[in-house]
């Protein structure tokens, strides 16, 4: 009588010099093997972030302008790479399969845009800057906390009460938020009575949008499948929620329409 095939199998990949399934799919598909950095290729695209940068802060009005563009690149886009470097994540930063030399650049791209903006968050909402506070998951020498997790970035106290803030940068002219950033604020929101607030920068098209995310529904019209993003839900901003042109003035919280 024919041997059994899941026996079989289990014999097969065992003389083969496998223990398990997973031992033999990860040599199989070479994914036990991790590509070589390529630090000239990470030289080009540091460089690239901090033109993208000094290309906005050319174009901002009024007090978001920075003056000292170039020791704002150091701060927040070269001394971060270097914390990463030294602390030996880049072979580990491989989300959702990409190069290490990718998942650093978008890491790295978004962070500086979200400190660049948040002085003008401070001149929004009326705060002193120090009383923003960051409560985000990123941590520059620890790999998994660069894995994308729904937690808000920031939370200011404005007239007496607390809410959150999720700092977004599009670059393409595709402009959406996760579903799990809507189920976490929705989340927050029912247990402590904290509202969340997506400040989203569009790049591509120079305009923020302003969405309060624990007050989009489950069923939101808005709400649409994104294949190129493996089938994820997303909310797709629609263009009524820009309500800041980059190159104009920034609008005033009244003119935001939003319940904080």
């Amino acid at each position: 009588m024919p041997e059994n095939p899941a026996t079989y199998f289990k014999k097969y990949r065992q003389d083969i010099g496998f223990r398990n399934q997973a031992e033999a799919k990860e040599y199989l598909s070479a994914k036990d093997l991790s590509p070589n950095i390529d630090f000239k290729y990470i030289d080009v695209l540091i460089l690239r972030i901090t033109q993208i940068i000094e290309k906005l802060n050319g174009v901002v009005c009024g007090t978001l302008k920075r003056e000292n563009i170039t020791g704002f690149n150091q701060d927040y886009i070269n001394k971060p790479y270097a914390i990463i470097k030294d602390a030996g994540l880049l072979p580990r930063l491989n989300n959702q399969g990409r190069r290490p030399e990718e998942v650093l650049f978008s890491w790295l791209r978004g962070y500086a845009i979200s400190e660049y903006l948040t002085p003008a968050l401070s001149e929004l909402f009326s705060v002193d800057l120090p009383s923003i506070t960051k409560i985000g998951d990123d941590d520059l020498r620890n790999a998994e906390t660069f894995k994308r997790t729904p937690k808000a970035d920031l939370e200011i106290v404005h007239n007496g009460k607390n809410f959150r803030i999720e700092v977004q940068s599009g670059f393409q002219g595709i402009n959406d938020i996760k579903e799990h950033k809507l189920i976490e604020a929705r989340r927050v929101f029912a247990i402590s009575n904290v509202k969340t607030l997506c400040v989203h920068m569009d790049l591509f098209n120079g305009q923020v949008a302003f969405v309060q995310l624990d007050a989009i529904q489950e069923n939101d019209i808005h709400m649409v499948t994104r294949q190129q993003m493996e089938g994820q839900s997303v909310f797709s901003i629609d263009q009524n929620y820009f309500k800041w042109r980059l190159l104009e003035r920034m609008p005033n919280l009244d003119e935001l329409e939003i319940d904080l």
